[in-house]
């Protein structure tokens, strides 16, 4: 005869056993990203548009330069506003202000530091970031699931065995939802970066940055039964 299934609690013929699985660890980022802000100023709209429109070309044309070592690159907002007097009566305008706000991503980190220090050097260039991150589809958050489905049975068996017996089937297994990796941000690199030249044609050194490890962690809750223990 077939025991009836084990309900929210478990039977006397097929006690009900939960457990956490769990599992955290460092890995090495696979993709950085950097945000680009192009800025313009003058007291002309069209000549403060087309400073903008300039110097936006000539970073994109610098990005797309670097070839396949760039995965992604997209341009996010625009603006392009007047600057009123502080001083007199009316909205008088006394020049204009624009930004463009470009973002990319690199899997290549020595071409990274080296784009990162050439944008830099352009005229009115921000450049943010590095931000560090695993690819969306990585194999290093299915090992992360993998050591936390190890580490749930394991415990399962070890639970099981304390009261002389053995697991018997899984029943469930239910994601926690806190698997992910976390970026760190090079602080250094925060802001804008300014750098002095000794002679005109001279490019800058480019930047030390270091790739810094993610935390990876995945959670889970598994439920067994178990065959029934002689207490």
């Amino acid at each position: 005869m077939t025991s009836p299934p084990a309900g929210p609690y478990g039977t006397p013929d097929a006690p009900l056993l939960v457990v956490r699985g769990e599992a955290e660890f460092e890995a090495e980022p696979e993709v950085a990203r950097i945000g680009i802000t192009v800025g313009a100023r003058g007291r002309d709209r069209r000549a403060t548009l087309d400073d903008l429109t300039r110097r936006n070309a000539a970073a994109l044309d610098l990005v797309k330069s670097y070839g396949q070592a760039v995965d992604q690159v997209s341009t996010g907002a625009f603006t392009l506003a007047p600057e009123l007097s502080e001083h007199g009566r009316g909205e008088r305008v006394r020049g204009y202000h624009g930004q463009v706000h470009l973002g990319a991503e690199l899997t290549d980190f020595t071409a990274l530091a080296e784009l990162a220090t050439r944008l830099a050097d352009l005229e009115l260039t921000r450049v943010d970031g590095p931000w560090w991150s695993l690819r969306p589809g990585s194999p290093v958050h299915a090992e992360a699931r993998r050591r936390a489905v190890a580490e749930a049975l394991q415990r399962a068996r070890e639970y099981a065995e304390a009261l002389g017996t053995s697991v018997a089937a899984l029943i469930e297994l239910a994601d926690s939802g806190a698997e992910g990796d976390h970026p760190a941000r090079a602080s250094s690199e925060r802001g804008t970066r300014r750098f002095s030249r000794a002679a005109a044609d001279e490019p800058a050194e480019p930047l030390d940055l270091e790739p810094q490890r993610l935390r990876v962690a995945a959670r889970i809750t598994a439920r067994f039964t178990m065959r029934p223990p002689r207490l």
